[in-house]
């Protein structure tokens, strides 16, 4: 496996894995690819994001974007591709952020949808633990 910071050449590759994510976790956002491209390009163009890109054999097998908060990281998505999953990317892929990216953070958030147990089971099974619920109305 390799991680790769991403740039501005590799948005349309991120958008449409984010793409991906959306589809499989049962998002409610509707945005186009090339909406998500342009959404991405803000984020990593200055818009305090960072990317990585994780590669397996020369091909690109998911990705993690993240930010610096001052008392954690946000990990705003992190997906591994459909046909390799369950395969240990994901989780070496969070070992690797932890060793490499996040070394001096004093903890990591996310959020995941209800409805996507895959990922709840997931991130428990790699340390994290239930912090918050988050309610809506409508």
């Amino acid at each position: 496996m390799n991680f790769q910071s991403a740039t501005a050449a590799d948005v349309q590759l991120l958008a449409q894995l984010n793409k991906q994510l959306i589809d499989d976790e049962g998002h409610r956002n509707r945005m186009t690819l090339p909406e998500l491209e342009q959404r991405m390009a803000g984020w990593i163009g200055g818009g305090g994001y960072e990317a990585v890109l994780f590669e397996r054999d020369g091909m690109s097998v998911g990705y993690a974007l993240f930010r610096r908060e001052p008392e954690h990281i946000y990990l705003r998505q992190f997906f591994v591709c459909r046909d390799v999953r369950r395969q240990g990317i994901g989780r070496r892929a969070v070992e690797w952020l932890q060793q490499n990216k996040w070394r001096d953070a004093p903890r990591v958030r996310l959020d995941v949808l209800m409805a996507n147990e895959q990922a709840i089971e997931f991130w428990r099974a790699v340390g994290f633990r239930d912090y918050c619920l988050t309610m809506e109305l409508g």
